[in-house]
């Protein structure tokens, strides 16, 4: 006997035990999925590299004449912080000049090559 709560699709006893032993069927890519794929770019699958915001970085203006566009780039390494001038090339980036906290001591500042301020 039902209750008047139930609603929806009534399955008879049959029903019930083929659903239960029906098994899962896996979806699979097939041979053309995966030749027609392409894989992402190296730095873009490891998570370095965002090319779209890259672009609009080092985009110079038309109106410069291949004038590089510098940008200052600083590292945070465990020891130390680097700052580096660079420009983008198409075959690849420049660095113009680089300082090191490695160098602070040269100028009487002793500890402290970690920190924002150095």
């Amino acid at each position: 006997r039902l209750s008047p709560h139930c609603v929806g699709v009534i399955l008879s006893r049959r029903d019930t035990n083929l659903l239960a032993t029906m098994p899962f069927v896996k979806v699979q890519k097939s041979k053309a999925y995966f030749s027609r794929y392409q894989v992402k770019y190296r730095r873009r699958r490891e998570g370095k590299t965002d090319y779209r915001q890259r672009r609009r970085l080092c985009t110079q203006d038309k109106n410069k004449y291949q004038m590089p566009k510098y940008r200052l780039v600083v590292r945070f390494t465990n020891r130390q912080v680097i700052c580096q001038i660079a420009y983008a090339l198409i075959d690849g980036d420049r660095i113009l000049a680089q300082a090191s906290s490695n160098e602070l001591p040269r100028y009487g500042l002793k500890c402290g090559l970690k920190n924002y301020a150095a």
